[in-house]
């Protein structure tokens, strides 16, 4: 069984291409280490991310991603175990939501436009998890 968290969270600023290719450059080295995979996706400031793994190190590394400034209202929207991995061999993936190709992807959402708060997944955690293995295939 490998344990999964997702959640979401706005940039505390305006985020451009460099700041995203800087986390991706230092998170995929490190999280390879760790052993975590998952996927970011990116949309105007938003994020969603899973993190797949040893328990324990997933949620050591949500805490520290909980402390980095660059984050706020962060939301722990599902959480739990899968059989096996949903991205294995992807240290983090990563799919920016604001192109015209990402709404061309089969199965693509508005999710990510809806407000990021606790009553938005109150309905249906297991959205956020859907949108993100979409994008899964798409890759």
């Amino acid at each position: 069984m490998v344990y999964f968290l997702v959640y979401v969270s706005s940039a505390t600023g305006q985020w451009s291409k460099r700041d995203v290719d800087d986390v991706l450059s230092w998170s995929r080295p490190n999280n390879d280490r760790l052993g975590i995979s998952g996927m970011l996706l990116f949309k105007g400031g938003n994020l969603m991310q899973v993190l797949e793994g040893e328990e324990s190190t997933v949620r050591e590394l949500y805490a520290t991603i909980s402390a980095d400034p660059r984050h706020k209202g962060i939301i722990t929207i599902l959480d739990g175990y899968h059989e096996t991995r949903q991205f294995p061999g992807w240290s983090m993936a990563f799919r920016d939501l604001d192109g015209a190709a990402a709404r061309a992807v089969e199965g693509y959402s508005e999710f990510m436009n809806t407000r990021l708060s606790s009553s938005e997944f109150a309905a249906d955690p297991t959205l956020g998890q859907k949108l993100l293995t979409t994008f899964k295939m798409g890759r």
